[in-house]
């Protein structure tokens, strides 16, 4: 992997955005790791400094227009043109449709859905200023969940979300992918393994590492044979 391959992650957290920063890192790929609060992300940019001294962490509230813009003009300067971002933010409230108020429902969407409108357009934006070269000018990935493909009771916040991230992954796909952009939906089905379970912990978790390998897999894919969508889960759960 060339070493001035940019890759940026939106939504890092101490479980897979954290995978997926180190992954990029490991390919000694630039990272841009962008989060509401960059301060925690400060640790997480030092231990993929270590593996690879250029990871930067940022602030960067996905649902808003000018902050993403910023991200990605900061980005731009200070590493070069995205060749792959990876949209991994989300909120989510369990409650009965009932008892759930407007501003949740509001801003489990915007978390959910805009922010990757907003991020997945600034970096088409960007990629679509580099040459097609040999016809692949970036990567964008989705993180979606079982609920990107089903509502469940009491999931209502989570789901209307991710289900319109799948349509906006297919859409972009079908409109930009001729351009030389690969779009692709990752749908997460299960539990990923949370930072203090034990390395050894029950194999009804999906391993965050495993999970960031696949997408850097899906970066790595040849043009005559892009997948759109990969759903993963662990070899124990039903489906």
């Amino acid at each position: 992997m060339n070493r001035n391959q940019v890759a940026v992650v939106v939504g890092v957290g101490p479980g897979l955005g954290c995978a997926l920063a180190r992954r990029f890192a490991r390919a000694e790929m630039h990272v841009a790791m962008a989060a509401r609060g960059a301060q925690k992300l400060d640790a997480f940019a030092a231990e993929c400094s270590g593996i690879h001294h250029h990871a930067r962490a940022y602030a960067c509230d996905a649902t808003d227009e000018r902050a993403v813009d910023e991200l990605f003009r900061t980005v731009e300067t200070e590493f070069g043109t995205p060749d792959v971002v990876v949209y991994n933010a989300g909120a989510f409230v369990q409650k009965s449709v009932l008892e759930t108020s407007r501003d949740e429902f509001e801003r489990c969407w915007r978390a959910g859905c805009l922010g990757g409108f907003l991020v997945g357009k600034a970096a088409l934006r960007a990629m679509l200023q580099r040459a097609p070269g040999d016809g692949k000018r970036g990567t964008i990935l989705f993180t979606g969940a079982t609920a990107s493909l089903r509502g469940g009771a009491g999931f209502h916040n989570l789901a209307v979300g991710k289900f319109g991230l799948r349509a906006l992954a297919q859409s972009m796909a079908r409109e930009f992918q001729p351009q030389g952009i690969h779009v692709a939906h990752v749908v997460i089905d299960g539990r990923i393994r949370p930072p203090t379970a034990p390395s050894g912990a029950s194999e009804e978790y999906l391993d965050p590492e495993a999970i960031a390998d696949t997408y850097f897999q899906l970066h790595c894919q040849l043009r005559s044979a892009w997948s759109l969508e990969v759903d993963l889960r662990p070899w124990v759960e039903r489906f």
